[in-house]
């Protein structure tokens, strides 16, 4: 019960940082490979007993608040309003030349969008052909801004097919894996199986993404962009773009230009890859989720033993 206990409060640990209760099924969804499912509702009453974690109507926290519940409840709402208009423009994304898999990520894809929220998009694309996809979408995302709909296209990362495996092996990109929502493309299912590793950190890892099936997207302009481009001249052109585009996001990095949410723009960027990363996000939540494991420990040293705990890198 010991252990199980520690893997719930490692996931309550984790999305109080973002201020999220959750359901009990929620944190089953999360729990270590090691724990014990016949302890896990055992372990809930002895945590809460303890006030480690509070229940509030159906939701656990480790702040006795109910303005958090209330804040995950209206964000649930506004995400189901939302949603729907999220699958219908990450259709219509798929439908660029050399997509190949389109997912919904960021706050949606756990079914929380705030007050001004952004669709955030997982995009797979074709091996060698990411920065052309990219460049293509990005020109369309140009037009969005016309419109004042630019917060509902942010196409923030992108994977070709030959770097379908993440880098950063941690519990935020082990959350956004198994959190991911597909809507559009094989390349989707090939991220989900390229990245197996989650299930170290997620016992819950294999059922929940062979349980979704998606749709192909397709086009005549994705068909016949795509028959003009397969070629060497696609190659140089790829190439091209990859140098122009890496070149102004260095130069917004140095002259530390800010985006509309007032953080500092930045561009991871590869032949194979390229994603946001404003005020060095990843970095940020991981390093708060540390400060919230060590905090617990501290306030019950005697109940919980820091070396029986692993809540950090596996």
């Amino acid at each position: 019960m010991e252990r199980t206990g520690n893997c719930v409060l490692k996931i309550l640990a984790y999305f109080s940082v973002f201020d999220y209760p959750l359901k009990k099924e929620e944190i089953k969804k999360f729990l270590d490979p090691s724990a014990e499912i016949t302890s896990f509702d055992d372990a809930l009453r002895h945590l809460e007993t303890e006030r480690y974690i509070f229940k509030i109507d159906d939701f656990y926290l480790l702040q006795d608040d109910e303005n958090l519940v209330k804040r995950r409840c209206d964000g649930n709402f506004r995400a189901e309003q939302l949603l729907p208009k999220a699958i219908k423009i990450g259709r219509f994304l798929s439908k660029f030349p050399y997509v190949r898999g389109i997912g919904i990520s960021g706050g949606l894809s756990k079914m929380y969008a705030h007050e001004n929220a952004d669709f955030d998009f997982f995009i797979i694309t074709k091996t060698d052909r990411l920065w052309i996809a990219r460049t293509f979408m990005h020109l369309y995302k140009k037009l969005t801004f016309l419109a004042g709909k630019q917060h509902y296209h942010c196409m923030n990362y992108y994977l070709d097919e030959k770097a379908l495996k993440l880098k950063d092996q941690n519990i935020y990109t082990a959350v956004e894996a198994i959190t991911l929502l597909p809507v559009s493309g094989k390349g989707i299912h090939d991220f989900f199986a390229a990245n197996s590793w989650v299930s170290e950190w997620f016992a819950d890892y294999s059922s929940v993404t062979n349980d979704r099936s998606i749709p192909k997207g397709s086009s005549w302009f994705k068909k016949i962009i795509e028959w003009l481009l397969n070629n060497k001249m696609g190659n140089r052109i790829d190439n091209y773009l990859m140098k122009v585009t890496t070149r102004r996001w260095k130069k917004k990095e140095e002259q530390k230009k800010l985006n509309y949410e007032g953080k500092e723009m930045s561009l991871v960027t590869g032949k194979h890859f390229a994603w946001s990363n404003p005020d060095s996000f990843q970095e940020k939540i991981v390093g708060l989720y540390n400060k919230k494991v060590n905090e617990i420990r501290n306030r019950k040293p005697e109940h919980i033993r820091p070396a029986t705990i692993s809540f950090g890198e596996k």
